[in-house]
């Protein structure tokens, strides 16, 4: 006999209070339900049910072995409707939030291949790097850049931010190109605040590190603004990779101590635990992880 069609006559038979009741409710007979239950005390070595003509009393032993049956029913019955929900199309409404730069410029381009192949799901993506609650603003997954600090969401790691060192030609032609990290401090460097534009870190294939003093007259707290400044000549600018590549490409700009490795940030799609269920939302964070790993 099936030991989880045995465990669910038991545990019917105690919740109903009799055996036939137990096979009442299963559309099995009373011999039947019988049959199980005396299979499963012969297994285990032990009696679950002291039974009279009139009344039956569970055995310690059986009290314990009934709470076990209850629980093991119960994590069966929850992992077929997860196993049913893989095998749903994600399809709805996903609201996810990323950073501004990240999301314009990195996010946006990857949707179009995410959307064509999930034409069910509908995508609603608010940019901001403000970093927002997901419970209290309704939203399922979010993109992070940094350190993230200790919480009750789970994360999944994408590629590090990286970072480039460029400017124009005509900066170049003009300024002068830098020959060595310790020039940065004589040009002009764009940034996105006062606060990043104190000194920039640069680290040689020789692992010797060296923190630069740079300053600027210019700051802008938008990373495709500052990839404008540095298009028209306003300067030398240190934003992430994939914002500034197509240009360098294109010699629009060009990259400054390409040898030398600068600081990257971690980036990662965080969602709630109770949410991954959704096939939508792990549609989404496979595809995040496959494009961006």
């Amino acid at each position: 006999m099936d030991l989880l069609d045995s465990m669910k006559v038991y545990v019917l038979a105690v919740e109903k209070g009799s055996l036939s009741a137990a096979a009442a409710a299963c559309g099995i007979s009373a011999t039947m339900a019988g049959n199980h239950l005396r299979t499963l005390e012969k297994r285990l070595g032990m009696q679950l049910l002291q039974r009279t003509t009139r009344r039956q009393h569970l055995t310690a032993f059986g009290e314990d072995y009934y709470a076990r049956c209850k629980e093991i029913l119960r994590l069966v019955a929850e992992t077929d409707v997860q196993a049913q929900n893989l095998q749903l199309a994600p399809a709805g409404k996903l609201r996810i939030t990323a950073p501004l730069t990240f999301g314009a410029e990195a996010l946006m381009p990857a949707m179009a291949a995410y959307l064509e192949r999930y034409p069910e799901v509908n995508i609603d993506v608010v940019l901001s790097d403000r970093v927002v609650d997901l419970m209290e603003e309704g939203f399922e997954a979010a993109i992070r850049i940094g350190q993230l600090p200790d919480s009750s969401l789970i994360a999944r790691p994408l590629a590090p931010y990286r970072l480039m060192i460029c400017a124009s030609p005509d900066y170049l032609a003009r300024k002068g190109t830098p020959r060595q990290p310790a020039d940065l401090s004589q040009h002009e460097c764009l940034s996105f605040s006062p606060a990043a534009l104190a000194h920039w870190r640069l680290t040689s294939h020789q692992d010797d590190v060296c923190s630069v003093p740079v300053s600027g007259r210019l700051q802008v707290n938008h990373g495709q603004a500052l990839r404008v400044a540095a298009l028209h000549g306003m300067g030398i600018v240190l934003q992430p990779a994939f914002l500034l590549e197509t240009d360098v490409r294109a010699g629009r700009l060009v990259q400054l101590f390409p040898t030398h490795a600068l600081p990257s940030r971690p980036l990662s799609v965080v969602y709630l635990p109770d949410r991954y269920r959704s096939p939508k939302l792990r549609s989404f964070v496979d595809f995040l992880v496959e494009r961006f790993s």
